[in-house]
């Protein structure tokens, strides 16, 4: 497991990495009126990939699943959605590769640093189709919405972290205001409910 081992009081502690937007509260998200955006960079130290962002984000979450990307040592990402006709490559998009081919979302990864850029649906048919998933951590701007909800928790016990473990996990999440799904946010789960539905020709309105 991902942690911070630590001597308090004469006993031996363990804190979780979550995230370092999150191990010290939701502290980094200052409301900026009417914000629309700004760009995300890669962490190359030269030659950046830039993709410009012209919009607010939405749905902002820790997700522990295993494809998101995350900072190293952490146990979740922090990802948000935004419509993917305001994401735009600017600068060094000769270095973009897609994760994989046959996932549902195109993770588009700087093949030199790994930070993944943006995450695009190509499939019209899903729920998801015209959002494009994006990691506002990469960008220098303030004024990105904050994460809401803690998705796909027990996932981390699939990239190493021991179950008996998740009880901590889940407190430290709730305690900075995190509400804790195993799956997405109901939100967002009823979104795709009710896609498969209009496919299946059930829906009600």
């Amino acid at each position: 497991m991902k942690n911070n081992e630590y001597i308090l009081g004469g006993k031996h502690m363990t804190t979780t990495k979550l995230h370092p937007r999150l191990d010290n509260g939701i502290t980094d998200y200052p409301e900026v009126k009417d914000f629309a955006g700004g760009t995300l960079k890669c962490l190359c130290e030269s030659n950046r990939v830039e993709v410009k962002v012209d919009a607010q984000t939405l749905h902002n979450h820790a997700c522990g699943c295993s494809k998101c990307w995350k900072p190293e040592g952490a146990d979740f990402s922090l990802v948000a959605v935004v419509p993917r006709d305001k994401v735009h490559v600017i600068s060094n998009g000769d270095k973009l590769e897609i994760v994989d081919e046959t996932a549902t979302i195109q993770r588009h990864f700087c093949k030199e640093c790994k930070a993944h850029l943006f995450g695009r649906i190509e499939n019209k048919d899903h729920a998801f189709y015209g959002l494009d998933f994006v990691h506002t951590e990469l960008s220098e701007d303030k004024g990105w919405s904050a994460p809401q909800f803690a998705a796909f928790v027990s996932s981390v016990i699939e990239t190493g972290t021991a179950p008996s473990q998740m009880a901590d996990i889940r407190k430290e999440l709730n305690n900075i205001g995190l509400p804790t799904y195993d799956v997405l946010s109901p939100e967002l789960m009823d979104l795709l409910a009710a896609k498969t539905a209009e496919l299946n020709g059930t829906l009600q309105e």
